[in-house]
C-alpha cells in the first residue's frame, strides 16, 4: 500500500472511530430512554432520530451547513470561541457522526428492550441506585446490542459521502476520505484507481461487520454454557 493510500485509509478509519466515540454516550442514552419510554410522543422522537437514515445525505449535509454558517447562532458562537468547523476535518467527523447516529440508537435500543425489567427491579431492591443498576445489570445484559450498534455506526461512517462533501468539501490531504477519493478518481477518469480504493473500502467494511458477528456469537455461546 503506497504512502498516499495509507494516509487516506488511516484518515478514513480515524474519522469513523472518532465519530463513533462521539456518538456513543448520547446514542446509548437515547436508546435507553426510548427503550424505557412508554408515554406519548415516543414515535415522534424515534422518527426524528431516524431521519438521517431516510433523508438524502446531501439534505443532511445542507442542514448542517446552514447550522454552522457564520451568520447562524451556532456559527457565531463557534466563531467567538475561535473554532472553525466547516471545510475542516472536524466537519468530516461531525457529518459522519450525524449519519451514523440512528444505526447506533436503533441497535442499542433493541438490546435494552431485551433486558428483563424484573432483573433491574431486583437490583434496586438490593440497594442499587438507578444509575448503579444500569451499569451493573442493564448495560452488561444489553452489551451485544450496543456493540452491534457501535460497529454498524463505524461501518456507516467509513462510507459516508453525501453529507461530508457538502459540509467538509473534498480537499485532498485535509478532508478527503476513501469515499470522496473514489468520487474524485471517477470524475477525472482514473477508474482503475477508483476500483482499487473501492476494494479497500470493502475490506474495511467487511472487517468491521465480521468482528461484530464473531464477538456476538462468542459471547452468546458463553452465555449458554
Amino acid at each position: 500500500m503506497d504512502q498516499g493510500l495509507t494516509g487516506l485509509v488511516l484518515f478514513t478509519v480515524a474519522v469513523a472511530a472518532l465519530s463513533t466515540v462521539l456518538i456513543l454516550v448520547p446514542g446509548v442514552a437515547a436508546a435507553y430512554a426510548l427503550a424505557r419510554w412508554k408515554g406519548p410522543g415516543r414515535g415522534v422522537v424515534e422518527t426524528l432520530l431516524a431521519l438521517p437514515l431516510v433523508l438524502p445525505p446531501t439534505a443532511v449535509g445542507l442542514v448542517l451547513l446552514e447550522l454552522l454558517a457564520r451568520d447562524s447562532a451556532l456559527g457565531r458562537l463557534l466563531d467567538a470561541l475561535g473554532v472553525e468547523v466547516v471545510f475542516t476535518p472536524k466537519a468530516v467527523v461531525l457529518a459522519s457522526a450525524v449519519m451514523a447516529f440512528p444505526l447506533l440508537v436503533r441497535s442499542a435500543r433493541a438490546g435494552f428492550e431485551e433486558v428483563d425489567p424484573r432483573l433491574v427491579a431486583v437490583a434496586r431492591t438490593l440497594g442499587d441506585t438507578r444509575t448503579r443498576a444500569f451499569f451493573r445489570v442493564t448495560l452488561p445484559l444489553a452489551w451485544r446490542g450496543v456493540l452491534t450498534g457501535a460497529l454498524l455506526a463505524f461501518s456507516r461512517a467509513l462510507g459516508e459521502f453525501g453529507a461530508t462533501v457538502l459540509v467538509a468539501g473534498n480537499i485532498p490531504g485535509s478532508t478527503q476520505t476513501l469515499s470522496l477519493a473514489i468520487f474524485q478518481r471517477t470524475q477525472v477518469g482514473q477508474d482503475a484507481e477508483a476500483l482499487k480504493l473501492a476494494g479497500v473500502s470493502v475490506v474495511l467494511a467487511f472487517g468491521a461487520m465480521y468482528v461484530t458477528e464473531v464477538v456476538t456469537r462468542r459471547r452468546g455461546a458463553r452465555g449458554l454454557v
